[in-house]
């Protein structure tokens, strides 16, 4: 058996016992392949990761940079009370339908909102309606912008808040300074931002799984 099978079989035992989906989020990862999509989206246990951290925050307000077709919308959405609120930014229009689709057929369209266009640009219009503070930023959208993102996390939360940056593993080129892609120049500064920031509290860690050889960062916003 290869490794990456075995990855992806302790996911799937990992997914029947502690994660299991549901039809709608099913029905989500099938409308997105069907569309086109980029199979990319956070596995089951990693969703159930992400509605777990918004409740054990008792989240009432979540911002998600990069929809895609909404399976992890759907995870940390399901995590909201009634009048929550969630804002996810999409930069495609095509993913944002799907996205706003399968949104709709769980039933959580009334707390969740795809707004569509580039992220720097939709993050200031956002600050322009100030908003309370949100309770937990996922991000997880292009790489490159990733310190504009961690920063835009950070004018949009308070203390106590938390955000998470997806995919800052990027297959182990992490750690290698000289590596000039821009995701991975984007993921270094971002970590480095984060690690020296005074109002923030974080570490990274590694993952495996289905989606290969990765990671996410956890900080806390301090006050």
């Amino acid at each position: 058996m290869s490794q990456s099978q075995l990855w992806d079989d302790v996911d799937d035992y990992f997914t029947t016992h502690l994660a299991p989906e549901d039809d709608v989020l099913r029905a989500a990862l099938r409308d997105s392949e069907a569309a086109g999509l980029p199979s990319i989206a956070v596995t089951a246990p990693q969703g159930k990761l992400l509605q777990l951290l918004a409740q054990i925050q008792g989240a009432r307000t979540i911002l998600e940079l990069g929809t895609l077709g909404g399976y992890s919308t759907i995870w940390l959405a399901r995590a909201l009370p009634a009048d929550g609120r969630l804002v996810s930014l999409e930069y495609s229009p095509v993913n944002a339908e799907v996205a706003n689709r399968n949104i709709a057929r769980a039933g959580l369209d009334k707390i969740a909102e795809v707004r569509v266009g580039p992220a720097l640009e939709s993050l200031p219009q956002l600050a322009d309606e100030n908003p309370p503070p949100f309770d937990l930023v996922f991000i997880d959208a292009d790489k490159a912008n990733n310190p504009h993102y961690v920063e835009w996390a950070l004018k949009l939360t308070s203390a106590g808040s938390l955000i998470v940056v997806d995919n800052v593993v990027r297959g182990g080129r992490v750690a290698d300074p000289g590596n000039p892609a821009s995701d991975v120049q984007g993921t270094r500064t971002a970590l480095e931002l984060i690690g020296q920031h005074p109002r923030l509290s974080a570490t990274a860690i590694q993952t495996v799984g289905s989606k290969g050889y990765d990671g996410f960062a956890l900080a806390r916003v301090l006050p």
